[in-house]
């Protein structure tokens, strides 16, 4: 007798073999059916049906499947997205107690070189910024059980909430509130941005963050600030006197409001979005020049690599054509000095609550408007109206922050009815949405790659298995995460 071979069976009439998911050539349909049925019960009967897989795992066989059956034919399955979503509508959601209120404006994950007992090490801390002023640090690296403790803050799972029986590949490890490491602002905390600063000599991570850029709200009695924090030298939380106040410093004062803040890599200046236009301020001097003066707010704003100022005001930019009859026209125009260009303007249906470019191509950017409007838009076909667009936002006058994944597959946002919704961005289609928090999740940032060593040689690599990412909320710091391919 032949040997057998995987996926094939052998025909002693015809001396060969045939693959077993296809008929055999020249043979009567009913001597196939009858083969494959006498087939399946021989393997039923050696083999242990199983019942314990759930939809989810039976939906990755099924692309599997698809993957090894159609993966010749053109256009028939992409197996990578489709399987990239699945992993994405599974995303494990925990939440960190007494951290409430904590983040809810602004939120950054930054790596750092500290001070500890064990000696110079590094770390990463989570910079919250809140609507009460309040800007902290939070230990959230490897090694911050060498680092000066504060408060602790253990996580909780809040989604699956259905009592699903699910093996986590990694529990979220528990933060700390370092102590000495927050400082009480004058205002709301309205943005929090990174400097980064790239040395060809240097392949160190932590060594592309050298500065945040901190502006605040303003109050009724005066107006908004813009701050640089120093993280060049190593952080010492053990110190008496706190680390945020010897590190910060003011670099201008506004009589406005300042909404939103942005600045290049070199950190040479940054572009202010405030309740009067947009300003830019040179960070050595502090000297203010308005790039844009008007009655209308810019509540988002962004420096693009070519330094160019992107900024989406909160309301419409109207745009007159030359030789236009104002007597005839019923619209209500604001004055706006500055440089725009009519044919890189885009109107959304109102006012303007997050812009988020892409890094693989600053071309493309994400936009979110205060009627639940998402689109994504191509500077270059900026007059034919938006790329894609993602349905299922709820917002109607809140600022809600748009989140990219670090790969640029997924677009995520918070929502005024409290849910948060993961779209991919490629296709628009709403991949999760759920209620885990009774408030808006107002802020993200992602989850920065942790190092391990791999091997006797102490060769660093970068754990890239998962894509987690932090939101702030008026009901406290949550962590999602999901794997990745």
């Amino acid at each position: 007798m032949p040997p057998d071979l995987p996926g094939y069976y052998y025909d002693a009439q015809k001396n060969r073999y045939f693959p077993l998911k296809g008929p055999i050539p020249g043979a009567s349909r009913t001597s196939s059916s009858s083969s494959s049925a006498h087939d399946h019960k021989r393997i039923s009967k050696s083999t242990p049906r199983v019942y314990s897989c759930s939809k989810a795992d039976l939906r990755t066989v099924k692309l599997i499947q698809d993957r090894e059956l159609y993966g010749d034919v053109k256009g028939k399955c992409n197996f990578k997205e489709k399987f990239q979503n699945l992993q994405a509508s599974k995303p494990v959601v925990w939440k960190y107690h007494g951290t409430d209120r904590i983040g809810d404006s602004a939120l950054q994950e930054i790596p750092i070189n500290v001070h500890t007992s064990e000696g110079q090490m590094e770390s990463s801390v989570l910079l919250t910024g809140n609507r009460n002023g309040s800007l902290s640090f939070f230990g959230v690296g490897e090694g911050d059980q060498h680092i000066g403790r504060g408060v602790n803050c253990s996580p909780e799972i809040v989604w699956p909430s259905n009592g699903e029986n699910q093996v986590f590949e990694k529990v979220p490890r528990d933060i700390w509130q370092l102590s000495g490491a927050s400082l009480q602002m004058s205002s709301n905390i309205s943005s929090i941005k990174l400097f980064k600063k790239r040395f060809p000599l240097v392949h160190d991570d932590v060594s592309d963050i050298q500065h945040a850029l901190i502006s605040t709200l303003g109050s009724d009695t005066s107006g908004g600030s813009v701050y640089i924090l120093n993280l060049v030298e190593p952080l010492d939380f053990n110190r008496s006197i706190p680390l945020i106040r010897r590190r910060i410093h003011e670099v201008a004062s506004f009589n406005c409001s300042i909404w939103t803040a942005d600045c290049g890599s070199s950190g040479g200046r940054a572009v202010i979005g405030t309740s009067m236009g947009a300003a830019s301020v040179d960070m050595g001097t502090g000297r203010i020049s308005w790039i844009l003066h008007g009655k209308s707010d810019v509540f988002a704003l962004q420096l693009i690599h070519s330094e160019v100022v992107k900024r989406l005001l909160r309301h419409r930019i109207p745009y007159s054509p030359v030789g236009r009859n104002s007597r005839t026209s019923s619209q209500q125009w604001f004055k706006l000095t500055g440089n725009i260009f009519p044919s890189c303007t885009v109107k959304m249906p109102s006012s303007i609550s997050s812009l988020a470019s892409l890094q693989f191509d600053d071309r493309y950017f994400l936009a979110s408007s205060m009627d639940g409007t998402v689109r994504l838009y191509d500077h270059r076909l900026i007059q034919r109206g938006a790329v894609q667009t993602y349905d299922g936002h709820a917002n109607s006058h809140t600022r809600i922050q748009l989140g990219v994944d670090p790969s640029e597959t997924f677009v995520v946002s918070g929502g005024e009815d409290c849910y948060f919704r993961l779209w991919n961005i490629k296709s628009g289609k709403l991949i999760f949405e759920d209620k885990f928090v009774d408030a808006v999740p107002s802020t993200i940032c992602w989850r920065r790659a942790e190092r391990f060593l791999r091997g006797q040689d102490g060769y660093r690599g970068w754990e890239e298995h998962i894509s987690g990412a932090w939101l702030g909320s008026q009901g406290g710091l949550h962590y999602v995460s999901w794997p990745r391919t």
